[in-house]
């Protein structure tokens, strides 16, 4: 490693970006090999390159590697170092370690912002270039150095001259968690509505939430990203609730009216009878007896017409008085209907 160190401080006078070399070497402890990649992790998509084949060139590729090489080293590290600790404890301080306000403010304080080519105009906002930055060097590094040097990165260069791990571990930064905890604990409404949403310059989008307390408009945060936001409305709304008496009274006094209006019984309770306005009605006449006209009507029967058959009866024997009849008659009468 030495012999390597050695050489690569030999070859800086000859190499015709020795200005960037010499930054390198001072940001990350080393030379670097290939400069290619070095220069590719600076290199922020708002300057908008693009190859012979026409696809953009820019740190974002570099980034993503960074970000999961950075995630392995960084959690075996804290694994090593707190010893015994839970998974919940661990993972908490390595997203600490690796959040984007730590990786911007590290960008910042080794000097990787003054590197980064870009349109102008981000350098100038709070932004996550310079961490994004930070992670795409870290890709970079792994490419060209391999995953021990990127141990050593961090553990050497960052570690142990820029960041208290233990001071990280412990330090309370979830303000939104802290403010959902107070807001239960008092048994208070709160929310979080979208202000505004846009775009600067380079594509970015910015967001803008507020923390709304019973009605009642909290702190609002500005970021990059909709959690950041969130943070940042949650730690000024505790800090309101902490420096203004007028604001949290506020608060509880609206808390009160509402519960009042909950605790109001409900006089008109709606019917539940289902209405049968799909059936169709007429009025029937009803008579003094309370009888239907309809139940009165008999139905019309027709009877078939009988014919007139006076012509074929003669009625001209048939008298009231019949003639009377001798004795001979009646037994002559008698024997012929014997015999018939």
């Amino acid at each position: 490693m030495l012999n390597n160190s050695i050489i690569d401080r030999l070859k800086l006078p000859f190499r015709k970006e020795k200005e960037l070399f010499s930054s390198l070497r001072d940001i990350l402890g080393f030379y670097p090999r290939n400069i290619e990649l070095y220069k590719l992790a600076l290199m922020h998509k708002s300057i908008a390159r693009r190859n012979a084949k026409g696809k953009p060139v820019n740190n974002e590729r570099l980034e993503f590697l960074g970000d999961a090489v950075l995630d392995a080293v960084v959690g075996d590290i804290v694994y090593r170092h707190f010893e015994g600790k839970r998974e919940g404890f661990l993972t908490n301080t390595r997203s600490k370690l690796v959040q984007r306000d730590t990786l911007n403010k590290l960008a910042q304080e080794m000097g990787i912002n003054r590197l980064i080519l870009s349109s102008g105009h981000s350098n100038s906002h709070n932004n996550y270039m310079g961490g994004n930055a930070f992670e795409a060097l870290v890709g970079a590094i792994y490419l060209d150095r391999g995953y021990d040097m990127c141990m050593r990165f961090m553990q050497k260069r960052i570690l142990s001259q820029l960041i208290n791990i233990d001071k990280v571990a412990y330090k309370e930064v979830n303000f939104k968690s802290k403010l959902i905890e107070w807001s239960q604990k008092n048994k208070v409404r709160l929310d979080f509505k979208l202000v505004s949403q846009s775009k600067e310059n380079g594509g970015s989008p910015v967001f803008v939430y507020k923390a709304v307390i019973e009605g009642l408009d909290g702190g609002q945060g500005k970021g990059y990203s909709k959690k950041e936001s969130q943070q940042m409305a949650s730690k000024e709304t505790l800090q309101r609730l902490k420096r203004e008496p007028q604001f949290i009274d506020a608060v509880f006094a609206a808390k009160t009216d509402r519960t009042k209006m909950e605790e109001m019984p409900v006089l008109n309770v709606p019917d539940t009878e289902e209405k049968e306005d799909f059936i169709i009605t007429r009025d029937i006449p009803v008579d003094e007896a309370g009888n239907t006209t309809e139940s009165r009507r008999k139905p019309q029967v027709d009877v078939p017409a009988v014919e007139d058959d006076s012509e074929e009866f003669d009625l001209s024997d048939i008298t009231a008085t019949p003639k009377s009849q001798s004795r001979e008659d009646i037994i002559a009468a008698a024997e012929a209907a014997a015999y018939e």
